[in-house]
């Protein structure tokens, strides 16, 4: 027992060792709440308090999940396998496999991702005739999660409206599709084990008694269904161990509430509230402006991070006159930095919107420095893999519209689509699946189309009784996939990853040893479905890592660099715009953004920056001014050549940066527009301009060959 106490602080010590109550953990940035979570649940087990059995643990990614496991393993010497740890996706899919039956599901029921889902909705508004400009498919699919998020379905959901009617009318619409080819959404996961154990009480009694210990990671980020999920698992006297940090509470625009850990403070927790602030991850300057940020939003549960790791560098901060300058300052920091030995993984580039990527991206490949986007195309989500799995999808359950459609014609068959247009018509009016309704076509329609449905009968004959491997193997092969791809021209990189989908089965089948309900083809599906996204290429290669801050939660490096922190970028203009919340939201990014780094912290803007193709004149950012000016070390570039535009700096002057002799700062005057001041040069020679801020005839860019501008 003191082995898995050792080096706890008094607060986590405190917090592991509650006695049985409902209890909130504010845990800090950097502050050990994993392991605080697993340590709890170990000394919960080795007090003979509760069994492995009765502990049911919610996270909100895969990967905690099985880092969870992973340590309790290590410290707790039982089989963990048969634990009750995952996300609330994960565990609802659990229970809806072993009560398929009450929940009014079948036994093979499969699980659309965002991509399947919008391709259903697609389908269902094409098959209504339905305008899908009027009635975009992806809002569609917003507006559907967004109800089932809130527990409220078709036939309980308000219209004020009739474009609102008719979404909802929609919406019930696509309920009725997916119950006809037993499909699932993530968030119909969520809210059909909500719905089964709510309205059956012997069920819901028997979970209740079992679970006697209930652990929530990320508390933070739950919906309305999550907690009332929560709630209804609690009813029996099972006690809440929520762990969570409201001030990184940031995705708001997925259905989260904040508001959940004021709620469970009341309903639950009282004065059972401990928080965790000492930090392990950064240096005080970087703790130090965060607290700043921070504590600048109202209705916080409060804490203040510290930490006895020394206050270490300033924060450094640079403005520059351009997108353009700000990626090459960037850049040329990040070369400097890994000559004196830093990692090129432990270098990370945050930006508040995708769209700023491009820039920093084209600077780096020009400067040959390699880079990775974080959150590129994940596995499950590559064309072949989806691709492949839609047959296995239809080898489990043929009634899968979205599957069919993936593959009736790829590789190409010679089924066009109006052979797939009057087979959807035909389907809709028989009320019946795509598989079916095939039956009822006649002519070259019916043969091409039948000759598809012969080979999913006979791959399901085949790869009957076969180890899931080998299943994968066969289904690659037969179907035709692997033979397409040997022919394209650059179709080696897909071969290998189908080679990989097959490995993945392998280990499936080697890491889940008793396959759950449904047998190992479901399993390893649902797996596929549930994981999408959890794993990427190129892991541990040598590159600068660039992302969203949203994409960033969760990670920390040992130099961050946050850019493009001007107003309306960051804070972002739309989530300004819905007032004190959405500008509060946005102070918890930055909070989320300035903690990820561990020893060095840089903060950049530009004075003007090319958006969606419109040069825009910015403002430094309202939370550069919230960071205290003695953790700032402001940096000012020397002159730029004369081929570049010069470096600025925060209250910096002026340099000379172009071979015409105008400089930024001067003041000119035009023919046309009037007296102004030079604010950005660009170019030399021929191609050299400059842009000029006119007051009321507003900034323009003039090009010197052409323009006549008089020195003042």
């Amino acid at each position: 027992m003191s082995d898995l106490l050792a080096n706890l602080n008094p607060p986590q010590l405190q917090a592991v060792t509650l006695p049985p109550v409902h209890a909130l953990i504010l845990a800090g940035a950097g502050s050990g709440k994993t392991r605080v979570l697993t340590t709890r649940i170990a000394w919960l087990m080795s007090t003979n308090q509760v069994g492995p059995h009765g502990i049911l643990a919610v996270t909100f990614t895969n990967k905690a999940a099985k880092e969870m496991i992973a340590r309790l393993s290590a410290v707790v010497p039982i089989n963990t396998r048969g634990m009750w740890i995952g996300t609330f996706h994960g565990l609802c899919n659990r229970l809806l496999r072993a009560h398929y039956r009450e929940a009014g599901l079948p036994q093979t029921f499969q699980i659309l991702d965002s991509a399947d889902q919008l391709a259903m909705v697609k389908r269902l508004l094409k098959n209504l005739n339905v305008d899908d400009e009027k009635y975009p498919p992806r809002e569609l699919c917003h507006f559907i999660n967004a109800h089932k998020e809130q527990g409220v379905r078709a036939a309980q959901a308000e219209a004020y409206d009739n474009y609102t009617q008719k979404r909802v009318e929609l919406y019930a619409e696509y309920e009725n599709q997916c119950n006809r080819e037993g499909v699932v959404d993530f968030a119909e996961l969520l809210l059909r084990c909500f719905e089964l154990l709510q309205r059956n009480e012997p069920l819901r009694r028997h979970y209740q008694e079992r679970f006697r210990a209930i652990l929530v990671d990320e508390f933070q980020d739950t919906n309305k269904l999550q907690y009332a999920w929560l709630q209804l698992l609690a009813g029996g006297g099972a006690k809440v161990f929520a762990v969570g940090d409201d001030d990184q509470s940031i995705y708001a625009f997925r259905g989260a509430e904040v508001g959940n850990m004021r709620d469970f403070e009341r309903d639950y927790a009282g004065d059972n509230i401990i928080r965790l602030e000492q930090n392990y991850r950064s240096h005080g300057n970087i703790l130090a402006a965060a607290n700043a940020l921070i504590k600048n939003n109202r209705e916080r549960l409060g804490k203040n991070l510290w930490t006895d790791a020394g206050a270490g560098e300033p924060i450094r901060a640079f403005e520059a006159w351009s997108d353009l300058d700000e990626a090459r300052f960037v850049v040329e920091e990040i070369r400097e930095l890994v000559r004196d030995g830093v990692a090129p993984t432990q270098i990370a580039l945050l930006y508040r919107s995708n769209a700023q990527s491009r820039v920093l991206e084209n600077e780096l490949f020009t400067k040959n420095v390699p880079y990775k986007v974080y959150g590129g195309l994940r596995f499950f989500e590559r064309q072949e893999i989806k691709h492949a799995l839609a047959y296995l999808r239809l080898l489990g359950n043929p009634d899968d519209d979205t599957a069919f459609l993936r593959v009736v014609n790829f590789p190409t068959r010679g089924i066009g689509a109006r052979s797939l247009e009057n087979l959807q018509a035909t389907a809709h009016q028989c009320n019946s699946s795509l598989y079916n309704a095939a039956a009822s076509l006649t002519g070259k329609a019916g043969q091409t189309v039948g000759a598809f449905i012969r080979l999913i009968e006979q791959l399901r004959v085949e790869t009957e009784g076969l180890p899931l491997p080998e299943m994968v193997e066969h289904v690659i092969e037969k179907s035709g996939l692997a033979q397409h791809y040997r022919t394209e021209k650059e179709g080696q990189e897909r071969l290998e990853n189908l080679d990989e989908l097959i490995n993945a089965a392998a280990t499936f089948v080697d890491d889940e040893g008793a396959i759950g309900e449904g047998g190992a083809l479901v399993s390893f599906l649902t797996l596929a479905s549930l994981e999408a996204g959890e794993h990427q290429a190129g892991e541990g290669q040598e590159a600068v890592q660039l992302m969203s801050v949203h994409a960033a939660k969760g990670l920390e490096f040992d130099v961050v660099f946050i850019t493009g922190l001007e107003q309306g970028l960051f804070p972002h203009e739309n989530s300004v715009s819905q007032g004190r919340d959405g500008l509060e939201e946005e102070r918890r990014l930055m909070y989320v953004a300035v903690t990820r780094a561990r020893q060095r912290l840089y903060v950049t803007c530009a004075q003007t920056r090319m958006l969606h193709g419109q040069t825009r004149y910015c403002v430094p950012s309202s939370f550069l001014d919230e960071i205290p000016e003695e953790l700032l070390k402001k940096l000012n570039k020397k002159a730029a050549p004369a081929a570049t535009p010069a470096y600025g700096s925060f209250g910096g002057g002026y340099a000379e940066t172009n071979s015409s002799g105008l400089r930024v700062g001067q003041s000119v005057e035009h023919a046309r527009f009037g007296v102004g001041v030079i604010v950005a040069t660009e170019g030399r020679g021929a191609d050299a301009r400059v842009q000029v801020n006119f007051g009321a005839a507003g900034m323009k860019w003039l090009a010197l060959e052409y323009a006549k501008l008089t020195p003042l």
